[in-house]
């Protein structure tokens, strides 16, 4: 009987708990909603911005004024720099090569020796023509004699008419061997000269190609040495073909500067003219070519390197610019934002002519000394406040706030 109490009165407990359990966790819901709803309006006001304060936050933007300027026009293309003359020394004669006149890199002068072959074979040459050539002289000076004994003895009948003429004849044999023989010693002497070989041309040598001692002939296809001039030096170098009418405009006009720059276009390695255009356009790649010089006081231009060409065919006179990094572009054209007395901004469309890069040229939407943004382009609409700030201020704050280089860790040192 107290058992079957015992569980009656712990079914009766269970059921107690069952909805207490329920309205304990509806009240803790609703006191959290209160809380959650009673702390908004505090949260509201805390983002709420203060009393007085603008709506919108300027924005800041560096500006620049549209000015009048002359602008230079460029037409650019690849280029290869070749020496303005090449000159291979090759051998005219055979022999041994005795010595050379140069060291392998060296800078040399028009008429300076580089090799030398053994003139001995050629020396007795001339020794022997110049021999013959006397000998005959000889004889000719005889014969002269002969001719004039006949001829006084042909009027007194003592010589016949036919002694007189075979003379005269070998006076003629004689002065056309001595003749010969003068031919003979001016070849002699050339081939002698020969041996001697000396530089054409104000140049650069090259690496040596064959070594003294050994036997060179007229015909090798190596020859001694290559001489480069690379003062004044050339450049050739290629254009759109849609360039063509401009350049020609500019050469009718007067020389026309050009500027060669490395590969990367940020060094500028010399400043030449143009010399001539190519006679016909390369239909496979649709550009001219075109054929330039350069002083080239310091070396900076070297045969076989490549180089960008920046040739000069106008400069647009008193022209309305402002800086590339104001033009935008948009789904309806090309506009810039420009600042308003009111330091808000609008987007103006406008019409422009040649970007050189740097600046770009306005054809019209533009006043003169109108102020257009170039930076945070991105984070302006129409009607958005702006802060102006100066490019050099900016550059000078950024500096400011950059973070301080750390100095080099060093090593502990060992004990």
């Amino acid at each position: 009987m107290m058992e079957n109490d015992r569980k009656g009165a712990e079914r009766l407990a269970r059921a107690a708990r069952g909805p207490r359990a329920v309205l304990f966790g509806g009240g803790m819901v609703l006191l959290l909603l209160f809380v959650y709803f009673l702390g908004e309006p505090e949260k509201a006001q805390s983002q709420s911005p203060p009393k007085g304060a603008p709506a919108n936050q300027a924005v800041r933007v560096e500006y620049s004024a549209a000015v009048r300027a002359d602008v230079p026009i460029y037409a650019q293309g690849l280029g290869t720099v070749q020496a303005f003359y090449t000159v291979s020394v090759t051998p005219r004669v055979d022999g041994e090569l005795m010595s050379l006149g140069f060291t392998e890199g060296q800078t040399v002068k028009k008429g300076d020796l580089l090799a030398r072959i053994d003139p001995r074979p050629f020396k007795a040459a001339l020794d022997q023509a110049v021999a013959t050539k006397a000998k005959d002289a000889a004889q000719l000076a005889n014969a002269r004699r002969d001719l004039a004994r006949y001829q006084t003895l042909a009027p007194d009948q003592l010589a016949s008419k036919q002694t007189v003429d075979t003379a005269a004849a070998s006076v003629a044999q004689f002065d056309a061997q001595v003749a010969g023989d003068q031919a003979a010693i001016d070849n002699a002497r050339t081939q002698l000269d020969y041996t001697t070989i000396r530089s054409p041309i104000d140049g650069r040598t090259g690496i040596r190609m064959v070594d003294p001692g050994n036997i060179v002939h007229a015909a090798t296809p190596t020859g001694i040495v290559v001489v480069t001039q690379v003062q004044p030096i050339a450049v050739i170098f290629t254009l759109p073909a849609e360039s063509l009418q401009p350049v020609r405009a500019a050469l009718a006009a007067g020389k026309v500067p050009v500027a060669a720059l490395s590969r990367d276009g940020k060094t500028a390695l010399g400043e030449g003219v143009v010399n001539l255009i190519d006679n016909q356009v390369d239909q496979t790649t649709g550009t001219i070519r075109l054929k330039s010089t350069f002083q080239n006081p310091e070396n900076k231009l070297w045969p076989g390197d490549f180089v960008n060409a920046k040739v000069l065919v106008e400069t647009r006179k008193d022209a309305l610019t402002v800086p590339s990094a104001a033009i935008q572009r948009g789904p309806e054209g090309v506009f810039a934002y420009v600042v308003k007395p009111d330091n808000t901004v609008e987007a103006r469309p406008l019409k422009i002519g040649i970007d050189t890069g740097s600046v770009t040229i306005i054809d019209s939407g533009l006043e003169p000394g109108e102020r257009v943004t170039t930076s945070n382009q991105y984070r302006l609409q129409p009607g958005a406040h702006v802060q102006l700030v100066n490019p050099r201020q900016a550059k000078a704050d950024a500096a400011k706030s950059a973070p301080p280089v750390a100095p080099p860790a060093t090593a502990p040192a060992r004990k």
